[in-house]
């Protein structure tokens, strides 16, 4: 939808009446996906977790008319046109190869990170080429509205040639207790958002450098907690994204200051702003260009907010890949080279030096 600058900070709905089938009862299912849906007029058909009762709670709180046993049987329900998976990573895959086997899934909409391994992200992208049908990765960060505007400043020229990036969260996410199990933690599971989204506004990067450090905070055993990853790119960008998961003490009486802001430097003009979910507001933007703000600042504005609002997107791109044959926006094939990407600040951080991407194969 349009705000009075013209610019589109939410996209518009065209297609929702795609059957849905939902795997996953957990936070991200309950409160942003259903939420989204509901909003958007989406059809939910049914649900489906590990535990039937958590299912059975979330489907009566969104009025889901059917609860699956198992994940395994909503995957074989003929009525389902489209799943959506909120599971862990190590579980996705499998659920994924079942359901490019069934005739009535037309398409698939997969948690990220994708898969645990480069190796099974690829797998997962060459087996849905061959099933002939549509795997996207819901990277809802590029939903998010402050993004989805300042790309349209991008891609009008408003700031020149681009020439420094940067996102600066300092703010504490909610590790799922299943991460405790796996050798990744804040490049795979948080980091992903941020470096998702850089390739969404400039490209693909030619290499990376990654440092980290543990996390005070975090209980289980871990390599990376806080990450700093400075990216360069084909067009000359250099970004930095930082994600400091620790923030700070938290104890009662000490003031809560998290948050996450990000800055985009070009040769005409300027983009900065702050990234809402730490706090539960909307995201913001402002930006000053020379070449169409006559360098003063202009602040957009919005009423939504990524979470849930991102939500929509992410799944109106998928029914309207289906409906018209055409790539979702959010392709499995595009988010092998963002997988690509978390693959090389890992070897980066064992390595201890600047890794290209033209070391990582996709093939």
């Amino acid at each position: 939808m349009t705000n009075a600058l013209g610019f589109h900070p939410d996209p518009q709905v065209r297609v929702r009446d795609l059957k849905i089938g939902c795997i996953g009862a957990g936070m991200i299912m309950a409160e942003c996906h259903l939420a989204a849906y509901k909003e958007a007029g989406f059809t939910v058909a049914a649900i489906a977790s590990r535990t039937k009762a958590k299912a059975e709670a979330v489907a009566t709180r969104w009025g889901i008319p059917k609860v699956h046993n198992t994940p395994e049987a909503l995957i074989v329900d003929p009525s389902i046109e489209v799943l959506d998976i909120a599971y862990p990573p190590d579980q996705q895959p499998a659920l994924i190869l079942a359901a490019l086997k069934q005739p009535h899934i037309k398409a698939i909409l997969a948690q990220k990170p994708l898969a645990l391994t480069l190796a099974d992200a690829i797998a997962l992208r060459d087996a849905a080429a061959k099933a002939g049908k549509v795997l996207s990765v819901n990277q809802n960060m590029r939903y998010d509205q402050s993004m989805r505007v300042l790309k349209e400043i991008l891609d009008g020229g408003d700031l020149g040639e681009i020439v420094f990036a940067q996102i600066d969260m300092h703010a504490i996410p909610h590790w799922q207790g299943f991460l405790a199990g796996y050798d990744r933690l804040t490049l795979a599971n948080m980091s992903v958002h941020h470096l998702d989204v850089l390739r969404f506004l400039f490209g693909q990067p030619v290499e990376i450098t990654t440092q980290t450090r543990t996390d005070p905070r975090t209980t289980f055993e871990h390599t990376d907690g806080i990450t700093v990853s400075t990216l360069r790119f084909a067009s000359g960008v250099l970004a930095v994204s930082l994600e400091d998961v620790w923030s700070g003490p938290r104890a009662e009486g000490y003031e809560n200051d998290q948050h996450i802001t990000f800055r985009v430097e070009g040769t005409l003009g300027v983009a900065k702003g702050t990234i809402g979910w730490p706090t539960g507001a909307a995201s913001t933007l402002t930006y000053a260009s020379q070449k169409t703000t006559k360098g003063k600042w202009v602040t957009p504005t919005w009423e939504t907010m990524w979470f849930p609002h991102a939500f929509v997107g992410v799944m109106e791109q998928l029914q309207y890949a289906v409906k018209t044959g055409t790539p979702p926006a959010l392709s499995v094939a595009d988010n092998v080279q963002t997988v690509a990407l978390i693959e090389a600040g890992y070897r980066s951080m064992t390595e201890g030096r600047t890794v290209k991407l033209s070391e990582i194969s996709t093939n």
